[in-house]
This record gives structure tokens, sequence and C-alpha cells, in this order.
């Protein structure tokens, strides 16, 4: 095995010192740097961070959700995965049916007053509760709109129906391999307006060359710290998972970047993260039991040998 995790860890170091300071969307602020790439040879390992702990569960069963078609977090919940929370808590306590405490300017409050982020996440755990108790609830209030399940397995036709993407591209690589049309899409701007939020992964596209299949992912807009990572496992996770089904090896995972950039209240962790020596990258196990994408379940995916150092918190910019 070997060290995978250096083209993140210096891209970060690249928007550190070269970036431009922007305002954005969150009223937080960002480094940013336009246009950028990262390779990743799986046959080397697994592109887990290991300068710090990244939590493999909720990638996988994330991922797992994307691939169901899901849009609802209730899966999410059931898996104790509490990624896309913040967004469907977001369009709860904006609703008229939201009788609890003033939640005004609940983002930026929640980071800088202490009080206040307790009362916010109190209350949050307890739309979770309802969430996962609340079948009607949950529909009402837990879906996000046509985010990527939506998108990658049930794309609205202009003339009705939907279109699988993820089949369509997956008999695509076993019929015609050398296309240059094996692209998936989670860009629809009809709903973009509509959606907690837009695709930040846009799309991806697959090339098979020498018995191995490779992915490039263009991603408009990366979270470096917080969410890259978690982008960077899921796609090699998905690359694994498609090499399995078509019964081709693994081999690079392209990572372009558009808005590539690390919030200012993120500074702090990332010269922490910066100083910490990476270790070697740990295992891929896919339980050699099963081939098929719709069957893998969250014990049927494991990474071994995940060496890493510890947990570093920032907070989520919404």
């Amino acid at each position: 095995m070997a060290v995978l995790e250096q083209p993140y860890l210096d891209l970060l170091n690249k928007i550190m010192t070269e970036g431009h300071d922007k305002s954005d969307r969150t009223g937080t602020g960002t480094r940013s740097y336009f246009g950028a790439q990262m390779r990743f040879d799986l046959s080397q390992g697994f592109p887990l961070l290991t300068t710090k702990k990244v939590p493999f569960g909720l990638i996988k069963s994330e991922l797992l959700w994307f691939l169901r078609g899901d849009t609802n977090i209730r899966f999410l919940l059931e898996h104790n995965n509490h990624i896309w929370d913040e967004w469907a808590f977001k369009n709860w306590i904006i609703s008229d049916e939201y009788q609890g405490p003033d939640m005004t300017d609940f983002g930026l409050r929640s980071q800088s007053d202490p009080e206040f982020n307790k009362l916010y996440q109190s209350e949050m755990k307890k739309f979770d509760q309802r969430i996962l108790d609340d079948r009607a609830f949950a529909e009402k209030f837990g879906n996000l709109g046509d985010v990527y399940g939506a998108q990658w397995r049930h794309w609205q036709k202009r003339d009705g129906g939907f279109i699988d993407q993820i089949a369509d591209v997956i008999k695509q690589i076993k019929e015609t391999p050398d296309s240059r049309r094996m692209i998936v899409t989670a860009w629809n701007p009809e709903d973009v307006p509509t959606s907690a939020l837009p695709p930040c992964h846009v799309m991806f596209q697959f090339y098979v060359v020498d018995g191995k299949i490779s992915v490039q992912l263009y991603q408009r807009s990366g979270d470096m710290f917080l969410g890259v990572p978690f982008n960077i496992a899921s796609y090699a996770l998905l690359l694994n998972m498609i090499a399995r089904e078509t019964g081709l090896e693994a081999g690079e995972f392209i990572h372009t970047l558009g808005d590539a950039h690390i919030y200012r209240n993120h500074f702090d962790q990332v010269k922490e993260l910066l100083s910490r020596k990476p270790y070697n990258a740990p295992k891929l196990w896919l339980n050699p039991e099963k081939e098929l994408i719709k069957d893998f379940q969250m014990n049927d995916i494991k990474v071994i040998d995940y060496m890493h150092h510890g947990t570093i918190k920032a907070p989520v910019a919404v």
C-alpha cells in the first residue's frame, strides 16, 4: 500500500498559499482556487484520508442512499448518518408549521453563540427523532428534492417516464466500453431552484482501457476540509462497485474541481491537518459473494488496515 492522499494535501496547501479570498452564499467567507485536479491510483489502495479520521460508515451509507434513488433523510438517520440533516432541518424551521424557538440566522448564530448552538442542536435532535417516528412527517419534511439519488436513478423525461442513468452507464460499460459517452449527470437546471442543495458533484465519466475502468468527476464546488474527503472516498467506492459489476479492475479516480475552497472558519483545522504525517492508505473489502450494485448492503463494504490520526472538528456552512 502507499500514501494516496498527497494530491489532496498538496491542493489544500495550494489554496491556502495561492487562493483568492471571496465572499460566499453562507456569509462565512472562503479562500478559493478555480480549476484544480487530483488523481488517485486505486490499485495502490483506497483513498480514505489518514491525516484525520474520516467515518467510512457515513460514506457508504450515503452512497447506498444515492444508489437506491432515495432523497429522504429517513434512510440515512436509520443508519446514524446525519450528513444531510442541516438542509432538511432548515426547510422545517422556515416552514409555517414550525412552532419552536426562533431560529433566525440559525446558520451563523449556531457557530458563534454557544447557548444558541445548544438550542439549535436540541431542536435538530427532536426533528431527527420525529423523522424516524412519524412517516407522514418524514415524507413532508425529510425529502430534499431532486438531489443526487433522484437524478442518478430517476431523471425525469420531458415526455414522461424517467432515465436510470446508473443502469444505463453500466450497460454501456459492458457493451461499448470504448464509448466516450459513458456519463452520469446530476445537474438539471430545471430542478436546481427547488433542491435543498444544488448538486456540487455535477457529472462523472467512465473510461475503460486494458481491463481497467477509471472515472473522472467534475465537481462545481468543493468544501475542501469537510466535504471533499467524503467525495474522494465515495467516488472511489462507487468505481470499485461498478468495476465489480462489470468484471473490470478499478483504475484511477480523477477529481476535477471548479471552485475548490476552504471556509475561513476552517483555516486553523487545515493548518493542523497539514502538520500531520499521512499513513499508508487502507484497503477496500467488498463481499466477494456480491456482484450487482443493487445487492450491496452496509455489511458488504469495509475498509481494512485503516490507520489514521484523530478527528478534527469543524462547523458546517449551510
